[in-house]
């Protein structure tokens, strides 16, 4: 099959490599039909998270058709499904209290050690996202095995289009959990940093669970105005003080609730992120948390913190002053996609939840290299990209 492989930092290949077998009793064998490039992959593309391999399958947001299964899968051939990017076992103490992005059983026991040592306890197992999480192969190919599928994969109806559904995988959940980890209540204010994939649809996710105002702050004039379409006040950090506009905008309290749709790769141009950028490229292994720092610094006393960006290492200079002095809940972590799915699914098919705005543009797999590059030179115009295999190549 064809399927997209990492080869290094900025380099990555769509290669012929060998189909995926049941190796398993649950697993099934995926068809995919669309699978898209997420933020997330940007992070080893640019080479910041430890553990990935050279010729490991990327991607982690996809979706297709069930074309085998083993013996103990409960999906059936010809079946529509969306794939969690999370895998969870669905017994262990995790899955029991649906915490399912930290399930004790699906990163292998000879992998476990890559991610307790550095985080005191072994990552859950997720598809294309380096072998400190289980080594999987991800979604941005041809075919895929997925494991658990009794527990994973939710079935779509026909009826609708993957463009529709196919952000069942990550990012809609994750912005969803971001909003729902900043215990969203009547009349709150949100500050929302960065208007990416996760970061909009955080925003969505607040003004349906009630908030009264949500604030988006990026430099992106067209991921700005996406926020302002959505129902967001915009703030441009390149010429507008963060800072100061939140505190104004909140009426000197500051705001009720902040999220961080950014993660360790944050932009500005502040003394401490340029620092932050020259040590992550040496290979130090400083998340440059830029973002973080100011969402703290800018929620009122009592606030709620959610942090849904990906962070990997180490942060320096973490104002962890305020957070304590200020009295401040933080929530994070990888999202638990099957907690949300069904409900998810049911807001979609009742029209209350958009997915498709995001999409800027369609590739076959065997263009997935441009996505990339793209993706990451352009995200003002390039919000999102769904690659297609079989697609014919413009």
């Amino acid at each position: 099959m064809r399927a997209l492989t990492w080869q290094g930092t900025h380099d990555v290949r769509v290669e012929t490599v060998a189909d995926p077998e049941i190796i398993n009793p649950r697993d099934a064998i995926i068809k995919v039909t669309s699978t898209a490039i997420c933020g997330s992959d940007l992070h080893l593309y640019d080479g910041v998270i430890p553990g990935v391999l050279s010729g490991d399958i990327l991607g982690h947001e996809f979706m297709g058709e069930v074309v085998e299964t083993g013996p103990k899968s409960n999906l059936q051939k010809g079946q529509r499904v969306v794939v969690p990017f999370t895998i969870s076992c669905g017994q262990c103490f995790h899955c029991a209290v649906q915490e399912y992005s930290c399930c004790s059983n699906s990163n292998p026991v000879e992998k476990q050690d890559m991610s307790a040592n550095l985080y005191g306890h072994a990552m859950a197992g997720l598809f294309g996202y380096s072998h400190m999480t289980g080594g999987y192969s991800g979604g941005q190919a041809e075919y895929v095995r997925v494991p658990y599928s009794d527990i994973g994969p939710i079935v779509v109806p026909d009826h609708l289009d993957d463009d529709t559904v196919l952000f069942l995988s990550d990012i809609l959940p994750t912005g969803w959990m971001a909003a729902e980890n900043a215990d969203i209540r009547p009349d709150d204010t949100v500050a929302v940093w960065g208007c990416g994939p996760v970061g909009l649809f955080a925003i969505q996710s607040a003004l349906i669970m009630g908030a009264s105002e949500v604030i988006a702050i990026d430099h992106y004039p067209h991921r700005l105005e996406l926020a302002r379409k959505l129902g967001a006040k915009v703030i441009n950090f390149h010429e507008t003080n963060v800072l100061e506009a939140l505190m104004d905008m909140s009426g000197g309290i500051g705001v009720d609730a902040v999220i961080d749709a950014v993660g360790m790769e944050a932009h500005g141009f502040a003394i401490e992120n340029i620092m932050d950028v020259a040590k992550q490229k040496i290979g130090i292994g400083a998340d440059r948390a830029s973002a973080l720092r100011q969402a703290i610094l800018a929620v009122r006393k009592g606030g709620r913190v959610s942090v849904p960006g990906v962070y990997g290492g180490l942060a320096d200079k973490f104002p962890i002053g305020a957070l304590m002095e200020k009295g401040l809940q933080l929530r994070t972590g990888q999202t638990h996609v099957q907690r949300y799915t069904k409900d998810l699914l049911a807001k979609i098919e009742e029209g209350k939840i958009d997915t498709t705005f995001l999409i800027s543009h369609r590739l076959p797999l065997e263009q997935a290299a441009e996505g990339y590059k793209n993706f990451k030179q352009q995200q003002d115009s390039w919000t999102k990209v769904v690659l297609k295999p079989g697609m014919e190549s413009a």
